[in-house]
């Protein structure tokens, strides 16, 4: 019993309750108050950020069950509302209600933050108008400075050796990269690794992970250590990466990673978050459960599951240009001067 020491005596009911919860022979039943109690008795097991978001799941529980058990059988909406609700409790974006007819999920973790993402601009005649896309990527040359502008708004699509040789063959010229991965949600996790891999020059360790081995809210496997293998194909002049809040999930630790490069900046908001690995659980009337179950932090053993943040902050948007961008390309021209002095 987690609280059951410091409210024993006012409340001895109360805590007996809390107290046995985990210990009663849950339903399975196909009914609201079922599929409630496999809901919450899930993530009270395997649900990985319960400390780190300061989550009082017990109480989440005596909120919610009287909520359940007034709804009908046959309400499938109303009974979705309310785990939807409860489920964004958790401040996670990694946790999702998926059913025939809808799909929960948590904005809180971005609704607080400015735009600095604009596409039509970063795709207009002074940026992208004229990319060149492969494995996902758009790519262009900005001749004026000499530098190479890259936009991946997705770890969805393969990025392989191949297309990075004709984009760094593209690019062979340029002085500097600027990687925008602002807007990107996320994707598959060892794409996100691979693109990293080519800009280090040397095996890196850029984190750890833990994997939730117990019942208990604090009960984790050691430490494992994420490490970096380089590509043979490298890309080791200046890189600059853009970010935003709604850099997420995969991209979250693409960034992460990032920050471990040589010669890496990385420039804009910090990034989203989504530093936990997730799993997948069916509830007993078919819907599907995701929540986090893997913790993940950066080398420094500091959790990445509320965002990393840029060497450089950028919390504004222009109609006309794209401003990161612009700080980017102004720190790569200054760099190249005081170089030549």
């Amino acid at each position: 019993m987690k609280n059951a020491v410091k409210i024993l005596v006012l409340f001895p009911l109360t805590v007996l309750l809390l107290g046995c919860m985990r210990d009663l022979d849950i339903s399975k039943d196909n009914t609201p108050l079922g599929n409630f109690q496999v809901l919450w008795q899930t993530l009270d097991e395997k649900y990985c950020f319960f400390d780190e978001k300061k989550v009082d799941w017990d109480s989440v529980y005596q909120v919610y069950k009287p909520k359940v058990e007034a709804i009908n059988n046959d309400d499938e909406r109303t009974l979705f509302s309310v785990f939807a609700d409860m489920l964004n409790t958790l401040n996670d974006g990694h946790v999702n209600l998926y059913t025939p007819f809808d799909v929960s999920s948590c904005t809180s973790w971005y609704d607080a933050y400015p735009l600095i993402y604009n596409s039509s601009v970063l795709f207009s005649d002074k940026y992208l108008a004229n990319y060149q896309t492969a494995g996902g990527m758009y790519y262009a040359m900005l001749k004026a400075d000499s530098v190479g502008l890259m936009r991946l708004g997705s770890f969805s699509s393969s990025v392989s050796a191949l297309n990075m040789y004709y984009v760094f063959t593209f690019f062979k010229d340029c002085k500097a990269l600027i990687l925008d991965v602002r807007h990107n949600g996320g994707g598959d996790l060892e794409i996100a690794y691979r693109l990293a891999s080519f800009f280090f020059d040397e095996k890196k360790t850029v984190g750890y992970q833990q994997h939730k081995n117990g019942k208990g809210h604090g009960d984790f496997s050691k430490y494992q250590p994420i490490e970096l293998e380089p590509s043979k194909l490298k890309w080791l002049r200046p890189i600059v990466v853009l970010t935003d809040r709604y850099s997420y999930s995969a991209t979250n630790s693409f960034v992460n990673a990032m920050r471990y490069a040589p010669n890496c900046l990385v420039i804009g908001q910090k990034t989203g978050g989504g530093g936990g690995m997730p799993l997948s659980y069916e509830l007993p009337n078919g819907w599907m459960l995701r929540f986090s179950s893997v913790r993940m932090t950066n080398a420094g053993y500091q959790s990445i599951e509320d965002g990393v943040e840029p060497h450089l902050p950028v919390e504004k948007r222009s109609n006309t240009e794209d401003l990161c961008v612009e700080m980017a390309l102004e720190i790569i021209r200054k760099a190249y001067e005081n170089a030549g002095k």
